[in-house]
């Protein structure tokens, strides 16, 4: 079976020349229902695998209003369901209120990232002004999936399966006026989804625990020294980390006009909270100047509590209101090269207060990811995507084992790029590693994407299964793996 459900009008003009409208950035117009029936699938599917794999990514529809940032496209979320050695694939958009808006009026109402300035309509995220485009973060929770942009959204419903579009969280998004911002955990033995956002105006942080059953138990304000942009936060089995980074907006005493800049000479902070825990209960430990990304896990070890990310010291971005080359200046933001991410390890004692720091590992990487049912507890293997130099293409990925420090690693292939790579457990595996590694290819040479599967014990064999999609999809951020138990609610 191979069906065509839908097919929309793009708007983008051929005179538009970005290079995040092109390429591996090009968008798609077509949605999409097929299954192996009608798919080419190189390989096997194994029988062991139970579950979807689905990947968020930004396909703008509509000539952009300002100059195009990657990060401002309507999402469209990919998903490969697996059961019985077959798989189902699907796309659709996310019917955010922007995009019906936009669709309605056949042309984009609110700029993009770069321009929050030239705003006339009321927006949402930290910065009050763009369109919530959802194209960031997708992860399932209670059943169903939950679609965002970083800097907080409305929480997006889906149906993990069909990608039916249930509209926003009915439960619990009013109560969260300032959105949901990317990176939510869950904790996979107690079914708590953990999350936060981070306004512009105080008290600048608001963190929250919504339960298994889909309930918001817990949402407190975090009191910061003035407007933070955070991204990523950690979840260990009794606390969370927030992050409060040297990383933010100032005025630039022009005009009034906020700036994020980085500010080397601050300490980075990083504050550890009982899951429950209000604003007076945060120990912040303070640690190098950077900017933290993504975080592959956190868990407690006694006294301490361990975070691995992937850490920056020299964090770029190109500044808002500037408009001078700026495709160049969103390459150097995006060129993990440039900003020099690499594995990283902090340890935070809370008996003596003391932070120690130390690097993992120096190769450039980024996206690190564990298993689902290791996030929050202690583990051995995280793993990374590898990017190009001079890009933000994601040429292959990093296997690290980190009690031996070793490590393996895999490459697409030439003029072939993945996205985040998410880690499938086999059924009745036993160790942490039994699990397929799992993530869509865009394969430039043929001008085609693919899903692939590789057994994360045998990662030199290559890919066990290659199945070839209806169409070449564009670029993504995030993605998630959703167990087949877990498809219906937390266990």
């Amino acid at each position: 079976m191979l069906k065509i459900e839908n097919k929309i009008k793009l708007t983008i003009k051929d005179t538009n020349k970005s290079p995040f409208l092109t390429g591996l950035f090009q968008s798609m117009d077509t949605e999409y229902t097929a299954d192996t029936d009608s798919l080419e699938v190189i390989g096997e599917i194994p029988q062991d695998i139970a579950g979807v794999f689905v990947r968020n990514t930004h396909n703008q529809v509509h000539e952009p209003m300002g100059h195009y940032h990657p990060f401002d496209g309507d999402a469209m979320l990919h998903a490969a369901y697996f059961k019985d050695g077959k798989m189902e694939y699907r796309n659709r958009f996310v019917h955010t209120t922007g995009y019906l808006a936009e669709q309605a009026a056949g042309k984009s109402l609110w700029p993009g990232l770069l321009h929050p300035q030239d705003a006339t309509r009321r927006g949402w995220g930290a910065i009050g002004a763009m369109k919530d485009n959802a194209g960031t973060d997708v992860i399932c929770h209670a059943g169903k999936l939950i679609a965002v942009m970083s800097q907080g959204s409305e929480p997006y419903r889906l149906d993990p399966r069909t990608l039916e579009n249930l509209g926003v969280d009915a439960s619990w998004a009013k109560q969260v006026k300032e959105g949901i911002a990317g990176e939510f955990k869950v904790d996979h033995k107690t079914g708590d989804m953990i999350f936060q956002n981070y306004p512009m105006t105080p008290p600048y942080m608001n963190y929250g625990v919504v339960n298994k059953h889909n309930e918001l138990v817990h949402y407190v304000p975090i009191e910061l020294p003035g407007a933070r942009w955070p991204h990523d936060l950690g979840m260990t089995e009794n606390y969370s980390i927030l992050h409060d980074l040297p990383f933010f907006f100032s005025d630039d005493n022009t005009g009034g006009k906020p700036k994020l800049e980085f500010y080397p000479e601050v300490k980075s902070r990083f504050g550890v909270i009982p899951r429950y825990g209000r604003s007076e209960d945060v120990r912040w430990f303070e640690a190098t100047p950077c900017f933290v990304l993504h975080l592959a896990n956190c868990y407690e070890d006694g006294d301490e509590i361990i975070m691995d990310g992937c850490i920056s010291l020299n964090p770029a971005m190109p500044a808002v209101g500037d408009t001078t080359d700026m495709d160049a200046k969103i390459l150097q933001h995006l060129d993990k090269h440039n900003t020099q991410t690499r594995l990283y390890r902090w340890r935070f004692n809370l008996k003596t207060g003391e932070t120690k720091e130390q690097f993992l590992d120096q190769e450039v990487v980024e996206f690190p990811v564990c298993r689902n049912d290791y996030k929050g507890y202690k583990y051995n293997f995280a793993y990374t995507s590898l990017f190009e130099a001079g890009t933000w293409n994601m040429y292959g990925f990093k296997k690290f084992n980190l009690s031996a420090g070793t490590s393996e690693r895999y490459e697409y292939g030439e003029n072939r790029y993945g996205g985040e790579v998410h880690i499938a457990a086999k059924l009745n595996g036993i160790d942490e590693d039994d699990a397929y590694i799992i993530t869509f290819v865009q394969d430039m040479n043929l001008d085609r994407s693919e899903c692939i599967l590789i057994d994360a014990k045998n990662i030199a064999a290559g890919p066990v299964a290659r199945i070839i999609l209806p169409q070449r999809i564009t670029a993504g951020t995030h993605a998630c793996w959703v167990e087949l138990d877990r498809m219906n609610g937390e266990r």
